[in-house]
């Protein structure tokens, strides 16, 4: 019986998973998409009615098995009731990081053109980098977004926090810590090694990321069947 690491797919075959994960995913209309593979990398084209349709897309061809990285070429073209002049739309921007107690809006700097939002100023925590891009993914008017956030340094990172991100990669269950190495360098945490898919190189990445004091993470994990 073959292992994880010993399963090797065609790109014919990651290339059906792909279409039926289209076709399952509910917020995705896959008569839209064109999707092709070559070594493992699947590249997606056509156009989507919304951005959060866009993200939709990728994120259901990264959860198949063997795609390696997926470069998105969908094109958002928004309906006309969808469209939003620039001030309306950096308006609800704000809002709605506003009301998101997550992330220290104070420090947030928004700009919209053309419908395509940049975020860019300081966090004080990883995880709220991402938040703020969640948070907007699905507005009306959105035609992309670019995040520009930085995490603001607030002290040295702990000593031992080389150990707490190893501790945190063997406690998620998403993750084979014994084939990940860590290294810390100031407040950047580099991952190598190996990893058996695009969902466990991102469960990696989010257990450093929520170590104390990094405000980077380089990963460099490739991913082997």
């Amino acid at each position: 019986m073959a292992t994880s690491s010993t399963i090797t797919r065609s790109d014919a075959q990651i290339l059906q998973d792909v279409r039926d994960e289209l076709e399952w995913d509910a917020r995705v209309r896959p008569s839209d998409v064109n999707v092709s593979v070559k070594d493992g990398i699947v590249t997606l084209t056509g156009w989507v009615d919304s951005y959060s349709r866009r993200w939709a897309a990728q994120e259901a061809a990264l959860r198949v098995l063997g795609v390696k990285a997926v470069a998105n070429d969908l094109e958002v073209h928004l309906h006309s009731a969808a469209e939003r002049s620039d001030t309306e739309l950096a308006r609800s921007v704000v809002d709605t990081l506003t009301r998101d107690a997550e992330i220290p809006i104070q420090d947030v700097d928004v700009s919209v053109s053309n419908g395509w939002v940049t975020l860019s100023g300081y966090v004080d925590l990883y995880f709220q980098r991402d938040a703020a891009e969640r948070a907007i993914r699905h507005l009306a008017g959105v035609r992309g977004v670019t995040n520009g956030l930085a995490v603001r340094q607030l002290g040295p990172a702990p000593a031992d926090v080389k150990e707490r991100i190893e501790r945190a990669l063997v406690r998620n269950a998403e993750t084979d810590a014994d084939r990940i190495s860590v290294e810390v360098v100031g407040h950047t945490a580099i991952l190598r090694g190996h990893v058996r898919s695009y969902a466990e190189k991102r469960a990696a990445e989010a257990s450093a990321q929520s170590a104390p004091g990094i405000v980077e993470v380089d990963d460099r994990l490739t991913i082997e069947f």
